[in-house]
């Protein structure tokens, strides 16, 4: 299997976050990618590099102010004479008024991002571009007659909503995945997302539609990251009612337990007959993620990828969690090969 990988991920590196009311330095880094790519390539699975499709496949998906505030964003915050890494200090939250842009850097923060723990730094639009492009790519061998390819993409995306950026996420590789597999051709997509937290920016951008459905594994929103998306009861609207289907499970779920969970989301996906599969790959259902609490073992991993195969459908994966940084690369290595036995 072809992996699609970009050095300008590195020009990404946050600093510190706030997680869960502390300021901590930052679980998504540099060396994530380090690792798979050298596990990846270990593997056999070898490297090309992005394409670059400019602007016009992020802007379809994505708001266009959300879009010109990442990339100047930075330069922004060096006009009022700061540095570092950017976080928010006030929210766009309830009883706030959300139809009102502030023209300052420190306002648009609070209204782009919904957490303050996705940091931008001088590099990150580069890095998010990029990472964008890997998707696309994979996407693109996919539609020329690959079996499957795999999108080493960070920063990861999704998190990234229409015009929202969190969770690490800026930009949403998944579904510019899918939506690139349906300009290309194939009537109907369905990503399924097998990360540890729910991927509500691939909920939100086709939450209306019944061209992509959306399926997600996640540890609860009861608990879990990002608390407010990723219950069972939404399910889509309008045209899209029936095509999101979102299965939490709660924190210590172990690999007894998915495997069953998995194999309906599967079945969910079957049933839809799509005519080709993105795959939102995250590895943090790992026993020691350290901001997880799923207990699947390395074991797990290529069970994992061989029953995604058994779709038997033509199949885009994109990188998104994984933060026990040392075991990342293995675990990700171990679904695409399990995926290539089958």
């Amino acid at each position: 299997m072809k992996a699609v990988y970009s050095p300008l991920h590195a020009r990404h590196d946050g600093g510190m976050e706030l997680h869960r009311g502390e300021l901590v330095p930052c679980f998504e880094m540099p060396s994530r990618a380090d690792y798979i790519r050298d596990a990846v390539t270990a593997a056999g699975h070898g490297l090309t590099a992005p394409r670059d499709f400019g602007l016009a496949p992020i802007l379809a998906l994505h708001d266009a102010g959300l879009v010109e505030f990442l990339r100047s964003a930075f330069d922004q915050w060096k006009a009022v004479g700061k540095d570092g890494f950017m976080l928010p200090s006030g929210f766009a939250a309830r009883s706030m008024r959300q139809d009102v842009i502030p023209p300052g850097v420190n306002g648009k923060l609070g209204y782009y991002a919904f957490d303050a723990g996705t940091p931008i730094v001088e590099g990150t639009w580069d890095a998010a571009y990029a990472s964008a492009q890997c998707a696309l790519t994979a996407a693109a061998l996919v539609a020329e007659g690959e079996r499957a390819a795999y999108a080493l993409c960070r920063p990861p995306g999704h998190h990234a909503a229409k015009a929202a950026y969190g969770g690490y996420c800026f930009l949403n590789n998944a579904a510019l995945a899918a939506q690139y597999l349906r300009d290309q051709g194939r009537a109907t997509v369905a990503v399924l997302d097998v990360d540890y937290h729910h991927g509500n920016g691939t909920q939100d951008i086709f939450y209306d539609r019944a061209d992509v459905l959306t399926v997600s594994v996640h540890g609860t929103p009861e608990t879990e990251y990002p608390f407010f998306r990723g219950f069972a009861d939404e399910t889509g609207e309008g045209a899209g009612l029936g095509f999101n289907r979102n299965f939490p499970l709660p924190r210590g779920t172990d690999w007894d337990s998915y495997r069953g969970v998995l194999e309906t989301a599967l079945g969910v996906v079957a049933a839809f007959k799509p005519d080709a599969l993105v795959i939102a790959l995250g590895v943090d259902t790992y026993e020691n993620d350290p901001i997880s609490a799923f207990k699947l073992k390395a074991e797990h991993y290529p069970l994992i990828g061989a029953a995604i195969a058994r779709l038997g459908l033509p199949t885009v994966f994109t990188q998104e969690g994984g933060y026990a940084v040392a075991e990342i690369g293995t675990n990700v290595a171990a679904v695409l090969t399990g995926f290539e036995r089958v």
